[in-house]
């Protein structure tokens, strides 16, 4: 396979934000180029990723961690209440905070992170 043949086209999400007015009903119909963009995005829907909510961190020797046990309590670098971090294939994407759903542990987002990427 050759990497012509890897490229696929990807809408332009970065200019989405315009505003446009609409004159008339019939400007009301679905865009063809959004419908075939959002349907050209459905091959990535199957894509795995690697979701990681990081609650803080903490640094020690290794004889430390060692000494380590049940019920040991390893202070971190965060502050109860503070927003955690959540990574998504090792990169910073959003901000959230813990929550409790049918007694399992989750993350809400309450801040996406915008990457700097040119």
């Amino acid at each position: 396979m050759s990497d012509d043949d890897a490229k696929v086209p990807l809408p332009d999400l970065e200019n989405s934000g315009e505003v446009q007015t609409i004159d008339n009903a019939a400007s009301l119909a679905p865009d063809d180029s959004v419908a075939r963009g959002a349907a050209d995005l459905e091959a990535l829907f199957d894509v795995p990723v690697k979701v990681s909510a990081v609650l803080g961190r903490a640094r020690m020797d290794v004889g430390e961690l060692l000494r380590l046990g049940p019920g040991a309590v390893l202070e971190l670098d965060r502050k109860v209440g503070e927003a955690i971090d959540i990574y998504v294939n090792n990169r910073l994407v959003a901000r959230g905070e813990v929550v409790l759903v049918e007694e399992k542990l989750g993350v809400t987002m309450t801040e996406i992170i915008k990457s700097e990427q040119n």
